[in-house]
């Protein structure tokens, strides 16, 4: 039997399938090229790598977009009726799980998986990411824990552990670690979008804007080059400038490399409408941009993935499409009376973050705060960043500040200062939560 790079044998392999299936690996540990096409090609020179087929559903999962399922199952029934080891068996288990919306059930397969297979890079970058939907940030950092005392600089892919340990040690708050350990896969591999994206997040969340952009632009382009991570680490480029409130340097990142293509990409859609509601909230009018983004959001099917139903009713409350959001609140009525794990998280934090940017948009603002305040301690269940979920503090606030409830509002713009004491806008929020404090 063929093995790969690291020494993990793969059924069905031949010796003109296995490049093509190493480079497609290699393609999404970078989250570049077209690794779909590229397994693909794998496939083709032997329809029985069972492996091949695996990623294959991989890449259609790890995306969460809908129309991915398909295409995911289809991978999969190819695979199941293919003779595989214990290991090659327990990826079809946890590919089946994901297929099935049982997250948590396919994050443990995983798991195990790494733990008897530590160089399995696959497991380890998939695993990961189910960690990252779910919101996991303990697993985000052990996972990978477990597993790197294995890995040296001598194994093949030594940066991709190193990137992933720096973003799961951000998430837990290690923020000094885990700019060492992104800088570190950097210098080893100046593609890794993953790792930069990790110490951009650091330097997010100690509020380090000017050396961010300093550290993106360093390397833009490694990590903007053929990268489907791109958008996302421009989108960091761009809260770098809001923070600084830079307006004009976002919108033009929004028009250029965020969305200027009016990409199709939920991952994208989400960081597009995330930055325009940012901007929204900062009293910028942003046009005619929700736009695009709305007739994006509209030809996807809510109710799938609690965290990208919020990103699309943030569109729709934007252009003032209370009949698509409506939509969306029927789709979560479905979502929480099924099976899966998206109940709950529907259920937890998305449905009432949907209730709460639809009173926000009609201007119920105490609704909104009511909504929100029981949520955002425990919004991780829905998965996504720190980063990401900053926008219902963001949110909270502004609707404390709108209400006119200047106890709640300074009360939240002093937690925000205490933890970003640099920060232009906390220091704006301290300044317009003072402003409504009656005179003495």
């Amino acid at each position: 039997m063929f093995q790969d790079i690291r020494g993990l044998v793969l059924s069905g392999a031949t010796a003109a399938s296995l490049p093509h299936y190493e480079k497609a690996v290699h393609e999404l540990n970078l989250f570049a090229g077209d690794p779909v096409a590229t397994v693909d090609k794998a496939l083709t020179e032997n329809p029985d790598f069972v492996m091949a087929h695996a990623l294959r559903a991989w890449l259609h999962l790890i995306g969460t977009e809908p129309a991915g399922l398909p295409a995911a199952r289809t991978a999969l029934a190819a695979a199941q009726r293919l003779p595989g080891t214990e290991r090659e068996q327990a990826h079809l288990a946890a590919i089946s799980h994901l297929i099935e919306g049982r997250w948590a059930l396919a994050s443990h397969v995983l798991e195990d998986i790494t733990i008897e297979y530590p160089h399995d890079l696959l497991a380890l970058q998939v695993g990961q990411q189910t960690d990252f939907f779910r919101g996991d940030s303990r697993m985000l950092r052990d996972r990978i824990a477990r597993a790197i005392p294995m890995w040296s600089a001598d194994v093949p892919g030594y940066h991709v552990v190193l990137g992933m340990q720096a973003f799961g040690l951000e998430e837990s708050g290690d923020y000094a670690a885990a700019e060492r350990a992104g800088r570190r896969a950097i210098d080893i591999e100046p593609r890794d979008c993953w790792a930069q994206h990790a110490v951009a997040h650091v330097m997010e969340m100690q509020c380090r804007p000017r050396e961010g952009i300093a550290w993106m632009q360093k390397n833009a382009e490694g990590w903007s080059r053929d990268s489907f991570l791109a958008v996302h680490n421009w989108w960091h480029v761009a809260l770098y400038h809001l923070e600084l409130g830079e307006i004009d340097e976002a919108l033009a990142l929004f028009d250029g490399p965020v969305y200027g293509s009016h990409s199709r990409v939920i991952l994208d859609m989400v960081d597009a409408s995330a930055m325009l509601w940012r901007l929204q909230l900062r009293g910028i009018d942003v046009g005619e941009r929700w736009q695009p983004l709305v007739e994006a959001w509209e030809l996807v099917d809510a109710g799938k993935y609690a965290f990208n139903d919020v990103h699309a009713v943030l569109a729709f409350v934007g252009a003032g499409r209370t009949d698509l959001v409506q939509r969306v609140l029927e789709a979560q009525d479905a979502a929480m009376a099924a099976s899966g794990d998206n109940a709950t998280f529907t259920r937890e934090v998305g449905r009432p973050v949907v209730l709460a940017l639809k009173a926000f948009s009609n201007g119920c603002y105490a609704e909104c705060v009511r909504l929100l305040r029981p949520v955002r301690n425990s919004a991780h269940r829905f998965g996504g960043s720190h980063a990401q979920r900053d926008l219902l503090d963001l949110t909270l606030i502004e609707a404390a500040l709108r209400d006119g409830q200047p106890g709640l509002a300074s009360a939240l713009a002093a937690e925000r200062a205490a933890v970003r004491p640099l920060s232009p806008l906390a220091r704006l929020f301290l300044v317009r939560a003072a402003e409504l404090e009656p005179a003495a």
